[in-house]
């Protein structure tokens, strides 16, 4: 444990049960539709967080947003102007106490002990303000919870802002490559720009480079489908085994965790292969076209395909083309509702295939990318789990800041 945290009962910072009301002041957001609403640098905070910008604010300063139906959910911390949406609550008062801290407190009532109720109500005003929370009222003490939580949320977002600029990095190339034609010739010139010989490609109706061809991505990876094992054996479930869906999908390069785990038996039982690291995913329904490449070995369910690289050290290239492949079934669904991918539409989309030795050169200049991104994400693993862990016993007062 780090030597500013101290779990000494003599020492520690202790909170006293106190009614929400007393510590903040909830009150419903505006209404904003969509159709109202005009460019602009004002976020518009809905239940699920920013929703879109705005030209016109009505709060400004430290704000914590939540959601107004339901039970109590994700908080949302914003500093500056800003448009609460009429879904969600914000605070209007903070009656002394650091915003920040209020943010941290409210985020885990769900984990903490609040007295004479087991659960937090519905996310009514009235019933929020009457509900009892321990607090530390100490403002000193509040900053230094505050400041330790938002140290770690603030290297995550570091390291979220420095991988989507490495991923930027990494598109940039495999367009100036394979796109523009511009990689490097035998001279290490741009080979396009410098005359490179071009000819024309009927399937993909435009010049590419001498040599090149169209395929299906299949001629770089394995096309392969995934199953789920019966959810009526539980000896199948909750393993060492993670068992990736498209719910598991949220954009970021790497799946490294997913939120259901199958068994060997599991695995044994169902048609779904364990997929290798450096595996890609795409999600085929439900969250339709999330790409991924798995982090560890892991199993799939029938939502998704794998992209098994044929040649194992391509998977960054693999990856891009994905992308690629994507957009194209994107834009070949203008008009129509883009719901699902089958076989048929990866196996029929031609794309640029270019020789070995090209694909090889790029995956050699862009891996060190993606090992920087997956190697980020890893730490912010790591700390968000660290911040779970202490926020509650920061909260109840079990840990205090030295």
């Amino acid at each position: 444990m780090d030597s500013r945290l101290r779990g000494n009962d003599e020492q520690k910072q202790t909170p006293v049960p106190t009614r929400l009301g007393d510590v903040v002041n909830f009150k419903r957001g505006y209404d904003l539709p969509e159709s109202a609403r005009r460019p602009g640098p004002y976020p518009v905070i809905s239940s699920a967080g920013i929703s879109g910008y705005h030209d016109e604010f009505k709060v400004r300063g430290e704000g914590v947003v939540t959601g107004r139906y339901g039970t109590l959910g994700e908080m949302h911390y914003h500093n500056g102007a800003y448009w609460p949406h009429n879904t969600a609550l914000y605070v209007t008062d903070f009656k002394g106490n650091v915003p920040k801290y209020v943010y941290y407190l409210l985020s885990c009532l769900g984990r903490m002990d609040t007295g004479d109720k087991s659960t937090v109500p519905g996310v009514n005003r009235n019933d929020l303000h009457e509900l009892k929370i321990p607090v530390i009222g100490n403002k000193a003490d509040q900053q230094k919870i505050a400041a330790v939580l938002s140290a770690l949320d603030a290297k995550v977002d570091l390291n979220n802002r420095i991988n989507a600029e490495l991923e930027a990095q990494a598109k940039t190339l495999y367009d100036y490559w394979f796109v523009q034609f511009d990689f490097p010739d035998a001279n290490g010139r741009p080979y396009k720009t410098s005359g490179g010989r071009m000819v024309w490609n009927e399937a993909l109706k435009r010049e590419i480079p001498a040599g090149w061809a169209d395929l299906n991505i299949t001629a770089l990876a394995e096309v392969v489908g995934g199953a789920t094992p019966s959810k009526a054996n539980p000896e199948y479930w909750n393993g060492d085994i993670p068992f990736f869906t498209p719910t598991d999908a949220g954009g970021s390069v790497f799946q490294l965790q997913t939120e259901d785990s199958i068994t060997q038996s599991g695995l044994d039982r169902c048609s779904s292969d364990l997929f290798d690291k450096g595996t890609i995913l795409i999600t085929a329904r439900g969250s339709v076209g999330k790409i991924a490449i798995t982090g560890r070995a892991m199993a799939m369910n029938q939502s998704c395909y794998a992209l098994v690289p044929k040649v194992p050290a391509s998977y960054p290239f693999v990856f891009l083309h994905a992308k690629t492949l994507i957009h194209h079934l994107k834009v070949k669904a203008s008009g129509s509702t883009f719901n699902s991918i089958v076989t048929n539409d990866i196996e029929w989309t031609r794309l640029i295939s270019p020789r070995p030795e090209v694909v090889s050169a790029f995956c050699k200049a862009v891996t060190p990318l993606f090992e920087r991104i997956e190697a980020a994400q890893r730490e912010n693993l790591e700390l968000t789990q660290l911040r779970d862990w202490l926020l509650p016993l920061l909260m109840n007062g079990q840990v205090r800041v030295a």
